[in-house]
């Protein structure tokens, strides 16, 4: 399955995602992408139905079995939604390129928070995405294999 980047800006491996539960990979495989200076929307990476959404993540549902996780940011949570505007709803079906989530990665200034975006192939086995894309991407390119 093909997984597109979410959002504009730079892949990084996971184990340089800045966070131990995404880097052990312990959510599962993915990449992470240090996203561009000024305003993104975050895009749905495949086509599904969106599981869940929240202002920091959101998880796409493919073929009834297969979770993706887009986590906007590292322990963004604690902003409860502030700085971030929500364009999915939980239950919709949605293709890829779909815009879901909108925010500033500027917005980010507590030294506990990164902007780091995560994209994770949920419960699959360690290692096991293929033809991950290295450097700058934009919204929509091919990101990864699952």
């Amino acid at each position: 399955m093909q997984i597109l980047a979410p959002c504009a800006g730079s892949v990084v491996p996971m184990a340089e995602v800045p966070d131990p539960v995404f880097s052990a990979q312990t959510v599962g495989p993915g990449v992470g992408i240090r996203p561009r200076a000024g305003r993104q929307t975050v895009v749905s990476p495949v086509d599904g139905v969106l599981l869940k959404v929240s202002p920091h993540a959101f998880i796409v549902l493919v073929g009834g079995d297969t979770g993706i996780l887009v986590h906007v940011g590292i322990n963004t949570v604690r902003l409860a939604g502030e700085g971030f505007e929500v364009h999915g709803q939980q239950g919709a079906t949605v293709a890829a390129g779909a815009p879901v989530v909108s925010w500033d990665p500027a917005t980010i200034t507590d030294p506990d928070m990164d902007t780091t975006v995560v994209v994770v192939v949920m419960d699959a086995a360690p290692d096991s995405i293929s033809d991950a894309a290295v450097g700058d991407v934009t919204a929509g390119d091919p990101l990864f294999v699952s």
